[in-house]
C-alpha cells in the first residue's frame, strides 16, 4: 500500500510517497510553492494520501479520513495556527484534485499531546473562559515527537523516560514517558515555548497588555510571529546566519546565549516532568546538523547525567546516531527526522489497512 504524504510549510511543499515497511519511493520538495495544483508530478501508484495538519483542536485527537465536514472544521480553526493551518489547506485541496479518487487523511501535530495530565495542559485561567473557547496546552510538532521517541527507545533497546527537542524554524521539547507526551513547551499555539527563527517563543502576558499600548493587535501578532526569536535578537532567523556573525556582532552572540539558555531550561524543566531521564533526543533541522549548539545545549547539565562526546557529537553523523560518551547514564541520540513515517502510518489506520513495521 503506497501513501502519498503530504507536508505544506509555510512556503514550500514536501511530497513523498512510502511503500511497505515504508520504503521511499519518490520524493519532491518544491520550495516555493504557491498552494495550486500544477506540480507536474511523476509518482508511483498512490493508494491513499496523508496529510500533515498542525492544530487539531480538541475535535481531532487521531488521523481522520478527510471529508467536507472535516475540512471545514480544520479551516475554522484557521486563527489557534495562522501561519500554517491555511498552508494544510491548500495541500488538501491541490491533492484532492490530482488524487480524487483515493482516501485522503489529516495527520495532526496537536493529537499526540492529547495524553497531557490536566496539570500540564490547564492554563491558570477563569474556568468560563477555558470551557468557553478550549483553552488549553495543546502542543505541537507532535508527529516528530512521536517518531523521534519511539524510534530512540528501539535503537537504544529501552527507556521508559525520553525528552525529544525538534530543533528547526520552529523548536519545541517534549516530555516522553512510556510513549506517551506528558508535557511539552508549545502551549495554545505554535507561539509559544523556546525562541525560534522568527517567533518571540514565552513572554510576560503584562509585556504583551504593555505593548498594545503602543501597537495594534495586528502590528504586535506580526511581531511576534514574523520578526522576533533569532531574526529580532540578531538580524538572522538561520542558525547558520547566527553562528557566521556571532564571531562579529555582539546581537549575534547575544541571541545563541539566549537560545541555549531556554533550551537547557526546557531540557530541565521536561526531565523534571518525568521524574528523571533515560535518553534525550535532537531532531529537526537544527537538532540533526548543528553540532555546536548540541554541545551548547547539554553544557552545564552534568547534574542530569547528560553529556556528549566531542568525537562522537559532529557534523555528516550517520542517520540516527548515538552522541553520549560510552557507559553514560543517560544516552544522547541524534534522530533523523520522519513525520512522513507517522503520517504514512497514522493514513493506514484511518483507512483500517495494516500497518507495515518500520525500520
Amino acid at each position: 500500500m503506497n501513501v502519498l504524504v503530504v507536508n505544506a510549510g509555510s512556503s514550500s511543499l514536501k511530497l513523498s510517497v512510502l511503500g511497505e515497511d515504508d520504503a521511499v519511493l519518490a520524493q519532491r520538495h518544491v520550495e516555493r510553492w504557491d498552494g495550486t495544483a500544477d506540480l507536474d508530478l511523476v509518482l508511483p501508484p498512490v493508494h491513499a494520501v496523508g496529510h500533515r495538519v498542525v492544530h487539531g483542536g480538541t475535535r481531532f485527537t487521531a488521523p481522520v479520513v478527510i471529508t467536507p465536514d472535516v475540512r471545514r472544521e480544520i479551516a475554522a480553526l484557521t486563527d489557534l495556527a495562522p501561519l500554517h493551518q491555511p498552508r494544510a489547506l491548500a495541500g488538501i485541496d491541490a491533492a484532492q484534485a490530482l488524487f480524487p479518487d483515493v482516501p485522503h487523511v489529516a495527520c495532526f501535530d496537536t493529537a499526540f499531546h492529547r495524553t497531557l495530565p490536566a496539570a500540564a495542559a490547564t492554563y491558570a485561567l477563569p474556568s468560563t473562559w477555558r470551557d468557553r473557547w478550549d483553552l488549553r496546552r495543546y502542543g505541537f510538532h507532535g508527529l516528530s515527537h512521536a517518531y523521534a521517541s519511539r524510534r530512540a527507545v528501539e535503537l537504544a533497546g529501552g527507556g521508559s523516560r525520553v525528552v525529544t527537542c525538534h530543533l528547526g524554524a520552529g523548536c519545541s521539547l517534549a516530555a516522553v514517558h512510556d510513549g506517551r507526551s506528558v508535557d511539552t513547551t508549545m502551549g495554545f499555539t505554535p507561539l509559544a515555548g523556546l525562541p525560534m527563527a522568527t517567533r518571540s517563543g514565552d513572554l510576560d502576558p503584562g509585556l504583551l497588555l504593555h505593548l498594545l499600548n503602543h501597537l495594534t493587535a495586528d502590528e504586535l501578532a506580526d511581531g511576534l510571529t514574523h520578526h522576533s526569536g533569532l531574526v529580532g535578537l540578531s538580524g538572522h532567523a538561520d542558525l547558520r546566519d547566527v553562528h557566521t556573525a556571532a564571531a562579529r556582532g555582539a546581537n549575534a552572540h547575544l541571541a545563541l546565549d539566549v537560545f541555549t539558555h531556554r533550551l537547557r531550561q526546557g531540557i530541565a524543566a521536561m526531565t523534571a516532568s518525568l521524574g528523571g531521564l533515560d535518553l534525550l533526543v535532537f531532531t529537526g533541522g537544527i537538532g540533526e546538523h548543528d553540532q555546536r549548539l548540541r554541545a551548547a545545549a547539554v553544557a552545564n547539565l552534568e547534574f542530569l547525567g547528560v553529556g556528549v562526546d566531542p568525537t562522537l557529537n559532529r557534523g555528516n553523523l550517520p542517520v540516527d546516531s548515538r552522541i553520549s560518551p560510552a557507559g553514560a547514564s543517560v544516552g544522547v541520540w541524534v534522530i533523523r527526522a520522519r513525520e512522513d513515517v507517522e503520517i504514512a502510518e497514522g493514513t493506514r489506520t484511518a483507512c483500517s489497512i495494516t500497518i507495515p513495521k518500520h525500520g
